[in-house]
């Protein structure tokens, strides 16, 4: 048993230091290829757009409070934007009305003062709400009643890298490549 520990222990010395010599010639070079220009960094992006319609009233401070629900998946690092249905205008080509989109917060000058339409949120709710140097209930009812908002939520670096106008909701769909008649609609009267 011994004799075949040793000469098992010798072929492996041997072979060890067999494979030891002087380094061989280094191999050819290579052609380099052409650099090309540097493109933007992409963004992941995983965003969702969904539309609500509510009524400011006395009797809810005038605010329409949006809980997420659980299809819809926020972060607290993303970035929660909401548009004002502002008007619907003629298509000229004689198609169906164009609507209107503002980004929030908007203030209108009206006779009795300013009015903004403004939000805050969490990632858990957006809570939209009237705010005025005037008595809320002097409005008409096309100020409060039935209006309708989209509330896009996105990742972070999509709204701060620069490449897209968040003030845009046609340009901000586009980005997360949704469809417009794919948004979902809540009422929350």
């Amino acid at each position: 048993m011994k004799t075949i520990k040793l000469i098992s222990s010798l072929f492996s010395i041997v072979l060890l230091f067999s494979c030891t010599g002087p380094q061989g010639p280094p191999g050819f070079d290579g052609l380099d290829g052409r650099d090309g220009l540097n493109g933007l960094d992409g963004v992941n992006i995983l965003g969702q757009v969904v539309e609500v319609e509510g009524t400011f009233s006395d009797a809810n401070d005038y605010s329409i409070f949006f809980e997420f629900p659980e299809s819809i998946e926020v972060f607290e690092s993303d970035l929660v934007l909401v548009y004002l249905l502002f008007e619907s205008v003629d298509d000229p080509e004689g198609g169906a009305p164009i609507d209107v989109w503002r980004l929030l917060p908007q203030t209108r000058i009206l006779d009795q003062g300013l009015l903004q339409y403004n939000y805050d949120h969490t990632f858990l709710d957006v809570n939209i709400f009237l705010e005025s140097d005037f008595d809320l209930s002097t409005l008409p009812a096309g100020d409060t009643d039935n209006q309708v908002f989209r509330i896009a939520v996105v990742p972070a670096d999509f709204g701060t890298n620069g490449t897209i106008d968040v003030n845009n909701l046609d340009e901000v769909m586009g980005a997360l490549k949704l469809d417009f008649n794919s948004v979902e609609k809540i009422g929350l009267d």
